[in-house]
């Protein structure tokens, strides 16, 4: 008995002085491996992509906002000037010359316009980098390159700003990528088992045998749907958008296709930089819905191919079969 303790416990001193003796870069990879292929998971993949956006967010913001941009100081200059026109204009010509006071206003009005229009074209629209990189402007800007919408309203003017989003890109839009399949995938799985479990519910037990439960394409278009109308909802009580506004900025957005004339939180002076964050988890969201209909739909599309290729099969074999059957008969008649 005295040999066996011994025995044990020189075994478990081997043992705990083996492990006291691992390099310490072997525990560093040990880790990085583990923390490597829980970010291959589908939570990873969505937390990598958040963090994504945020560091995005945080970089451009401090990029962009150290932009000196003499834009304003341009505008204020040529609205002083052409106020000192208009007002030699008004002092050169009387009351009793209205048609050369009309003329040389009309002049002066219409070059001003010219210019403002030329400035406009380039980006201006009363705010200086500061006012327009906000941090949530930013985020919205991140998402919009790795998503590839693209909305067009918020661009880099720097050249660091400009290289940076290509860096980017070519590194976000293939993690976006894999986000899509990801949460596809797990919505996918979600949403069908919710939808089986109604369907087992509501139908009998007889019909439950031998049968494939697919979730149809009307289902997948309703929840598309719902989703639509609730942001449609959502951004004409906010933005007061009319709802046929909102429900084609919802889908332009979901759609990817990003046009960029209508945005939440541009529009109003005072920023409510908060609903550019809800329209990022708004866009985030839907855009793994629209996965899942996806993948559920391509499930539907795989089974209907399937049971057209089962359906030819037979309609085949029972043409076979049946021109076997008037060959044998003609044969008879002959005999």
């Amino acid at each position: 008995m005295n040999r066996r303790r011994y025995f044990r416990g020189s075994l478990r001193s081997h043992e705990s002085s083996s492990t006291s003796d691992v390099d310490p870069r072997e525990k560093i990879k040990d880790c990085l491996r583990k923390f490597v292929a829980f970010m291959c998971t589908q939570v990873g993949v969505g937390a990598l992509v958040v963090c994504y956006t945020l560091i995005g967010a945080v970089g451009f913001s401090r990029i962009e906002a150290a932009f000196n941009d003499t834009t304003i100081e341009r505008v204020d200059e040529i609205r002083s000037n052409y106020t000192s026109q208009l007002w030699h204009v008004a002092r050169d010509n009387n009351v009793f010359n209205k048609t050369a006071f009309y003329l040389d206003t009309n002049e002066k009005l219409r070059s001003f316009q010219n210019e403002m229009v030329i400035i406009i074209k380039k980006g201006y629209d009363g705010r200086d980098a500061r006012q327009m990189w906000t941090f949530p402007a930013a985020l919205m800007f991140s998402l919009s390159i790795i998503t590839m919408i693209g909305y067009g309203n918020l661009v880099p003017r720097t050249s660091w700003g400009k290289f940076a989003t290509v860096v980017y890109a070519v590194i976000g839009i293939p993690l976006y990528v894999l986000y899509f399949l990801n949460m596809g995938e797990i919505l996918a799985g979600c949403f069908k088992w919710v939808y089986t479990w109604l369907y087992e519910c509501s139908t009998r037990k007889r019909e439950k045998l031998h049968r494939r439960i697919v979730v149809p394409t009307t289902a997948c278009l309703w929840v598309i749907g719902a989703y639509v109308l609730t942001g449609a909802i959502m951004f004409a009580e906010w933005e007061k958008w009319t709802y046929l506004d909102s429900a084609y900025f919802c889908v332009t957005s979901l759609c990817k296709l990003g046009l960029g004339d209508f945005v939440p939180g541009t529009a109003s002076e005072n920023g409510n930089e908060s609903k550019l964050v809800i329209n990022f988890i708004y866009i985030l969201v839907g855009l793994g819905l629209v996965a899942m209909c996806f993948n559920l739909m391509r499930e539907e599309v795989r089974v209907k191919v399937e049971e057209f290729r089962e359906d030819f099969r037979q309609c085949l074999e029972d043409t076979r079969v049946k021109m076997w059957e008037c060959c044998r008969r003609y044969k008879n008649q002959d005999c």
